[in-house]
């Protein structure tokens, strides 16, 4: 394993991470950084490993005050890796959007960015440690052939981003971070590998916790656990949650039922019209609790084997070929369920839908969309708000796994989601701004008390 550190000493503070400092001082503390570039590597070679603490004493992202912004700080909400040239810089972008420079060059508000390769398994790693405000980073590990380091490299950056915005809006103690590994499980992943990977999550000694993503499972986190401490989302015969998806799925239905009573007057579906686009792990529990509520459910998914598991155990279920074809049905809620970046403006300007709300990361394909919807008259369930329910699944683990407990925890995110359409009313905002502000008040709020030395 090859380990490069580039680091300064953070600031002592209560609890789990730095202390947190306010916007000024943070911007003062980071123009010492030098600018990082991530090198493009050469066929069969990547960049050595790198530690890159993006900013010195900074463990919240700048935050404007709510009252002067109209468009979401919030995450990057593509999911889907780039691989064309762009040319802005606003760190507000989507993927799509941003400057294909180095960590430093886009301001992506990042703690700290660690590059992680073994030639000897073949590991090519990034882990993206967004904020520790509220307590240590946590995030699954995605294991996906990308396009190149770049692509990859984006990826994290945009999904540790709305780890952190995911567990400051659920009101758990810890902050946000994610990894990536580059190349194709089905080929790539081996015990060998798993475990070079767990020594270098054990390498930022708590600073962030693993736990499995697209690509990984929790037999894969067993294995990462032989060599570290940071390990959530493992097995149940080894004291862990098992399947998140169960509780993600419970979560998007009650952020959905919270929608249904701001759109139609009562908190249920019965009776309603659900396009679930994408029936995996998490859209076909989904399925099911629409179904026991008395909904009409329409699928899709590009796994035919997927759809026929759907069909099988509701043969009620109707398919349609794909999603562009679901979004042009008549539907009263499309709950997107599958990649990121699915509302585009193609979408807004064709969905019959009032309500959308679903599974997926990072939906709306670009800054602005959320906007559109509003002014169509279509209610957003912001998506790290309502799938959050397999984040506090893992959490659990943490404090010894009761599935009891995490399930009120989780039905708690009906909740948490009629507080965000409350707040975007009374604002006049799109409820995805309407999160981001109540995420962003509370790492800055909470966070500050982390910075109090008790001694």
């Amino acid at each position: 394993m090859t380990m490069t550190h580039m680091s300064h000493q953070l600031p002592r503070s209560s609890h789990f991470g730095p202390s947190t400092v306010s916007d000024n001082r943070a911007r003062k503390r980071t123009s010492w950084s030098a600018y990082h570039q991530s090198a493009p590597c050469e066929p069969g070679r990547t960049s050595p490993f790198t530690s890159v603490p993006l900013s010195r004493g900074r463990t919240t992202p700048a935050i404007a005050p709510s009252s002067a912004r109209t468009t979401p700080r919030g995450p990057d909400r593509k999911g889907h890796p780039v691989t064309s040239p762009v040319t802005s810089t606003s760190p507000h972008s989507s993927p799509g959007d941003v400057a294909r420079a180095g960590v430093f060059g886009r301001s992506s508000g990042h703690e700290q960015v660690v590059h992680c390769q073994d030639e000897a398994t073949g590991l090519q790693a990034i882990i993206a440690i967004y904020s520790t405000a509220l307590g240590p980073a946590l995030g699954g590990t995605r294991f996906y052939p990308y396009a190149d380091e770049q692509a990859a490299l984006e990826d994290v950056l945009n999904l540790s981003r709305g780890m952190a915005y995911k567990a400051a809006i659920s009101g758990l103690d810890l902050g946000g971070g994610k990894a990536v590994i580059i190349g194709d499980p089905a080929t790539l992943k081996t015990e060998a590998l798993l475990r070079a990977y767990g020594r270098f999550v054990q390498s930022l000694n708590g600073r962030y916790y693993t736990a499995c993503d697209v690509g990984t499972y929790s037999e894969d986190m067993d294995v990462v656990a032989r060599e570290c401490s940071f390990v959530t989302g493992r097995t149940v015969a080894h004291g862990g949650a098992g399947d998140s998806s169960v509780l993600t799925a419970y979560g998007v239905f009650q952020g959905m039922r919270a929608a249904a009573e701001v759109t139609w007057g009562a908190p249920t579906l019965h009776g309603r019209t659900v396009g679930v686009a994408g029936v995996g792990k998490v859209g076909r529990h989904l399925v099911r609790h629409l179904l026991e509520d008395g909904a009409t459910v329409v699928v899709t998914d590009v796994n035919a084997a997927a759809v026929a598991a759907v069909q099988a155990e509701h043969p009620d279920v109707r398919q349609v070929a794909d999603a562009d074809a679901l979004v042009a049905s008549e539907l009263d809620v499309y709950a997107p369920c599958a990649l990121g970046g699915a509302l585009t403006d193609e979408v807004v300007g064709t969905l019959s839908a009032r309500i959308v709300c679903g599974a997926a990361n990072n939906q709306l394909a670009h800054e602005g969309i959320e906007k559109q919807l509003q002014d169509r008259g279509v209610l957003y369930a912001p998506d790290y708000l309502v799938n959050a329910g397999g984040l506090i699944q893992v959490a659990d683990e943490l404090e010894g796994f009761s599935f009891d407990r995490a399930q009120q925890r989780a039905e708690k995110i009906f909740d948490a989601t009629r507080r965000v359409f409350a707040l975007a009313e009374a604002e006049g905002v799109p409820p995805a701004v309407a999160a981001d502000r109540l995420a962003e008040r509370r790492m800055s709020e909470i966070g500050r008390l982390r910075g109090l030395w008790l001694g």
